[in-house]
């Protein structure tokens, strides 16, 4: 075969709230994808958080190598934009073309990503749509339909007609998605939040089922985005000469997932589509890392991969020939919209995190996106919560939901120990400044005080 052509389609804020995972989300043209592919239970990002994670992927690097500690569009950036997988693969004779959104470049910066196309001239502006909200009435929840979700939906027909199109060249199309993204509009009638469930560990109350109403409202949005891509490669044949991935930056942005190395926080959605598939229709539970997409990328459009990926493809899980490629996954915060500098290391039963600052007596709320299930525990206690100890080890085969912290227990010392000392090891082996003490923002990067209410711009750290 060819050099296959590659669609990147990824969202902000599902981790793995979708149907394909077990979840009552109207995600259905994703569940015929995961059953057509192969879907894969335990991918992990290698950030919790929007450009770090993305930053991640898309250089095969963790954010503490590929400079991208915090938000693109507060003032961080890659080192080297030429590492970038787009810029990789322009110099190497692929086509390349971006749909929506990014976030591993500020807006005025997308042409140093390597993109040789993009099919809107207007790059998204998180900001810039939230004013023009502000603008037409827009308080919170009365909008219907929303920014995101008109946004997303107006990107598809451009994506079909670049499907269309006649290509010279192998392509690869980075189609990206807001709308998991809060602010979340009202749901959908037909989506009762009387039927639902709030993501576990949220308290069940009529506001959290409506804020996961609003959620699941949202995620059928990107599904029938989804839906319109892979019925036009159906249509036009490109199905059979396309590698399709699917994926999401971190965990859904409720209280103590999004910004969180919680399995809830670092594990996502991973779904991939190919010509010819001899694992179509398979669940595969080996771990994976977000740093392992950009080497199985260059294995199948039979390129090298650079010196400076970290990641190991994923190749030999899709073909069916090896039941794992990886001991362990690492996972790293340091900046959201406060700086809250933390680590863990994840094997298939055991996850070690380490908080690396000493203020850390209160939740850092800065870093919980606004929202009912964030509101209903502001009333409740939230503003004197303390933060997570410094330290956690949880055993997963008998506490899966991380609620047990077992550092302190006799009986697993040695497995602290041992999963401490790999996490340090990891730290060395990839230069993480955080072993030289507090990381210092960029020059001109604007973070929130860590002891503010939530991520506002007129919150600001001095």
């Amino acid at each position: 075969m060819a050099q296959p052509n590659i669609i990147y389609i990824h969202t902000h804020d599902t981790g793995r709230y979708i149907e394909p995972y077990g979840h009552p989300i109207p995600t259905p043209n994703l569940q015929k994808m995961a059953e057509d592919g192969t879907l894969f239970r335990q991918c992990f990002n290698a950030a919790p958080t929007c450009s770090p994670s993305r930053a991640a992927l898309l250089t095969g690097q963790y954010p503490h190598q590929s400079g991208m500690l915090g938000l693109a569009h507060r003032g961080f950036a890659l080192n080297d934009y030429s590492q970038h997988l787009a810029a990789y693969l322009a110099r190497n004779g692929y086509e390349t073309a971006l749909s929506g959104v990014q976030h591993e470049a500020p807006f005025d910066r997308r042409d140093e990503l390597g993109y040789t196309r993009f099919l809107e001239a207007e790059p998204y502006d998180a900001d810039l749509a939230r004013a023009r909200l502000k603008a037409r009435g827009w308080k919170g929840h009365e909008i219907e339909g929303g920014m995101h979700t008109i946004g997303d939906r107006a990107k598809v027909p451009a994506v079909v007609r670049f499907l269309r199109e006649k290509h010279e060249k192998p392509f690869f199309l980075s189609f990206g998605m807001v709308s998991t993204h809060r602010m979340f509009p009202k749901a959908d009638a037909d989506i009762n939040p009387n039927y639902l469930t709030p993501p576990a560990p949220i308290h069940d109350n009529p506001d959290t089922r409506t804020d996961m109403a609003e959620y699941a409202t949202m995620a059928r949005c990107v599904d029938d985005c989804v839906g319109e891509v892979l019925r036009t490669l159906k249509e036009t044949g490109l199905d059979r000469q396309t590698f399709v991935f699917f994926t999401t930056d971190h965990g859904i942005a409720f209280p103590k997932m999004k910004c969180h190395l919680y399995d809830s926080g670092i594990g996502v959605a991973l779904i991939v589509q190919r010509p010819d598939n001899p694992t179509a229709g398979t669940a595969v539970d080996a771990l994976v890392s977000h740093v392992d997409l950009y080497p199985t990328l260059c294995e199948v459009a039979g390129l090298p991969v650079p010196d400076w990926v970290e990641g190991t493809s994923i190749v030999p899980l899709l073909d069916g020939t090896a039941h794992k490629v990886r001991d362990e996954v690492f996972s790293e915060v340091t900046y959201h919209a406060a700086y809250e500098p933390m680590r863990c290391i994840r094997t298939e039963r055991y996850k070690y995190i380490r908080y690396f600052d000493d203020d850390m007596d209160l939740v850092v709320k800065p870093n919980i996106d606004d929202g009912y299930s964030k509101q209903f525990l502001m009333r409740n206690g939230l503003l004197e919560a303390g933060h997570d100890p410094k330290e956690m080890l949880f055993d997963l085969y008998f506490d899966p939901a991380e609620r047990e912290n077992r550092v302190d227990h006799p009986g697993y010392q040695d497995v602290r120990t041992e999963l401490s000392t790999r996490l340090e090891s990891w730290m060395t082996q990839t230069n993480d400044p955080l072993l030289n003490g507090a990381v210092p923002k960029p020059e001109g990067a604007r973070i929130n005080r860590k002891r503010g209410l939530e991520p506002s711009d007129a919150d600001w750290e001095e």
